[in-house]
């Protein structure tokens, strides 16, 4: 097998233990959107009730805080956010951080966190007071910032030498197909470069550090963008339509392949080009999100012992 062969059938394999993974990942988010679903639906009208009006709703008993439904939903947010915290320990418990990949951990770590704001909303009813009220506040600060962080941990090369090989092996099969595909008049090759449109280096250190995140995300956008022009310069109206405009692969294997290989180096560029700045917005996360996490932490704890002690449950 030649080495350019060995890396297209390297980019479109996937190891048994990341397909299970990616199969538990989506299973998760789509019971998590089930849940919620059904009980933004179920409980509407309830939710949209003033306070002084929801005891005489025959949904008060299952739904209020203390309620069938809403206790449980409390105990549920309590023990994800259990979960959540499993993950920094991992770094610190040897035991633990031989369970699993890291990345692994991180995507259900996000995961979790996404989906535990909505339920302990609907533990409280959207009634937000207290303790309680700051602690659910601070719980989705630490939610967005997660969200952030997940996506400064994808733009950071785990090591830069491979990054930099990876982007020159791209280069070669984008190059060899970008030629195939020039030979069948389907693609000139100029034309795969506008996905690699980059800034350069002195402007990308010049950059203040929210800027460069605020920069990196609006090239990940724009290339979706570019890369849906040049599906479009190639594709007849009808499937045009077919692909939404571009934004979906067409049936062209050829056109596909060059322009997946060019969007893998365009994103390999990128990393690389916005390494250091990526590395110093990881680093003013860390400061914000553990405080975060951690006060949330306590004032949860102070909420749950407070409600034992008053015996509502």
């Amino acid at each position: 097998m030649s080495a350019n062969a060995a890396i297209a059938t390297a980019a479109i394999s996937v190891p048994s233990k990341d397909r299970r993974h990616d199969g538990l990942l989506v299973s998760g988010y789509v019971v998590a959107i089930a849940v919620i679903t059904a009980l933004a639906i179920y409980g509407f009208s309830y939710y949209m009730l003033a306070s002084a009006d929801r005891p005489f709703s025959p949904k008060h008993a299952l739904l209020k805080p203390g309620g069938a439904v809403g206790l449980k939903l409390g105990f549920l947010g309590f023990g994800m956010f259990l979960v959540i915290f499993l993950y920094p320990l991992r770094k610190r418990w040897k035991w633990l951080s031989q369970q699993g990949l890291s990345r692994h951990w991180l995507d259900f770590h996000v995961l979790l966190g996404l989906a535990a704001p909505f339920v302990i909303a609907f533990h409280a009813s959207f009634k937000f007071g207290g303790f309680a009220g700051i602690a659910f506040w601070i719980m989705l600060a630490v939610s967005l910032s997660g969200i952030i962080g997940r996506y400064l941990y994808s733009q950071i090369p785990r090591s830069l030498n491979a990054a930099e090989l990876s982007m020159k092996e791209a280069q070669e099969v984008r190059a060899r197909l970008a030629q195939q595909l020039q030979d069948q008049k389907l693609l000139p090759q100029t034309d795969l470069q506008s996905l690699l449109r980059l800034p350069s280096p002195e402007r990308v250190q010049r950059l203040p550090i929210v800027m460069a995140l605020v920069y990196m995300v609006v090239l990940d956008v724009a290339r979706s963008f570019r890369t849906a022009k040049l599906r479009r310069r190639t594709l007849q109206f009808s499937e045009k339509l077919q692909t939404l405009g571009g934004f979906l692969p067409a049936r062209h294997a050829d056109l596909e392949k060059a322009i997946f290989h060019a969007r893998e180096e365009a994103a390999l560029a990128k990393r690389v080009l916005f390494l250091s700045r990526s590395q110093q917005v990881f680093h003013l996360w860390h400061v914000i999100h553990k405080p975060f996490s951690y006060s949330f932490a306590v004032l949860a704890l102070i909420h749950i012992v407070t409600v034992i002690m008053m015996g509502y449950f």
